[in-house]
């Protein structure tokens, strides 16, 4: 048996008996736990009957926090996704079980009742991947999977082709940009774009539409707000949090998100989160924004802007870049004058580093700090 097979196959287990009322809710941390309130060392946390997953955040702006989630949320969303994408399939987990994206790529395969292929050990690799998804049976076949993830198999023949055999790849945990979404759409990746967090049981907006049930608005700041059948309970033992996390106005039980967005026709556009905004000179910087913008341009395949300390602006706009296999890339002087035009002197970076891989966290999601770390070691 393959290392980790043991592991997966007892969280399904797990799953399948949490899902249907059989069993205890199911704790994902760094190893396996099924744990229900009257559990002597969960005490004196109330984990509510109906709780069939509790899964702890990445703890991006903070601590931890462990997230509740119902049975019927859980059902709520594995059946909009379905319904989304053109009915149930088969899938293949590439990412952490730890973690809500890898999480529901189980769950969505215990409601339909179908298989998952598990990703072979060793770390996430293309040649792997392509043989991992060649033991998908299914006629239908989906997988999740991060933007760094989706840059590394574009780089590869096989990992390229192997992505071609999916009918759709869920792309999620952090902002993608337009070049990496244009290539993947020019090579005939079926590639959808998902936004979401463990609170709402991962990913409920598709493309910027809200799945089924969903409903989006934004606050006077632009904070985006969400509801619907795929809410997360609440926070174990975390009462103040969910008070901080969740209101009620006009009968509707609405999440706030930390996330700041556009709405236009009925689609949401994610600017960033509210507390990555930077300040450089007495002016607010979107790293969102200006990551879009920087991705744009030719040789860049990833691309993360954060603040290095500066003594004359407070923070200085970085760009820390990965190069497209085979690329260049950008000078600084052309990186400032493409964001000068469209975001305004301020929000252009004042550096420039190029870098092998971004450090990432959790699922696959940028570190940040880790990036500002290095961006500044590099600059010193």
């Amino acid at each position: 048996m393959p290392a980790g097979a043991e592991h997966h196959t007892n969280l399904l287990a797990a799953l399948r008996r949490a899902l249907a009322g059989d069993g205890p809710a199911v704790r994902a941390s760094g190893d396996l736990q099924t744990q229900r309130h009257g559990d002597s060392h969960l005490q004196p946390l109330d984990v509510p009957d109906d709780v069939a997953l509790v899964v702890e955040t990445s703890g991006s702006t903070g601590e931890p926090r462990a997230v509740m989630l119902s049975a019927a949320s859980l059902r709520a969303s594995a059946a909009a996704t379905d319904a989304r994408l053109g009915g149930p399939g088969q899938w293949l987990l590439t990412l952490p079980p730890t973690h809500i994206a890898g999480l529901q790529v189980l769950v969505r395969s215990v409601l339909t009742g179908t298989v998952p292929v598990v990703a072979s050990p060793g770390g996430f690799r293309p040649g792997s991947f392509a043989a991992d998804a060649a033991r998908l049976t299914a006629p239908r076949r989906y997988v999740s999977l991060v933007p760094t993830q989706l840059h590394r198999l574009l780089d590869t023949d096989a990992g390229l082709t192997a992505l071609t055999t999916f009918d759709a790849v869920l792309l999620g945990g952090a902002a993608a940009g337009p070049a990496l979404l244009a290539r993947a759409v020019a090579a005939g990746v079926a590639v959808t774009t998902t936004y979401g967090m463990s609170e709402t049981c991962g990913g409920c907006v598709y493309d910027g539409a809200p799945l089924g049930g969903v409903r989006i608005r934004l606050d006077d700041e632009g904070r985006v707000l969400i509801a619907g059948p795929v809410l997360a309970s609440g926070y174990l033992g975390r009462p103040d949090l969910d008070a901080e996390a969740f209101d009620h106005s006009d009968g509707v039980r609405w999440l706030h998100t930390s996330d700041v967005g556009e709405l236009s026709g009925g689609l949401l556009t994610v600017l960033g989160r509210l507390d990555d905004m930077l300040v450089t000179g007495g002016a607010k910087v979107s790293p969102a924004a200006v990551e879009r913008l920087v991705a744009e341009l030719p040789g860049v395949g990833e691309v993360c802007v954060v603040g290095v300390p500066d003594a004359e602006w407070g923070q200085a706009v970085t760009a820390v870049v990965v190069l497209a296999a085979g690329h260049d890339g950008p000078t600084l002087t052309s990186l400032r004058s493409h964001v000068t035009r469209n975001l305004g002197a301020p929000a252009a970076p004042r550096h420039l580093v190029v870098i092998d891989r971004l450090p990432v966290r959790g699922p696959g999601k940028t570190d940040r700090r880790a990036v500002a770390d290095l961006a500044a070691a590099r600059l010193t």
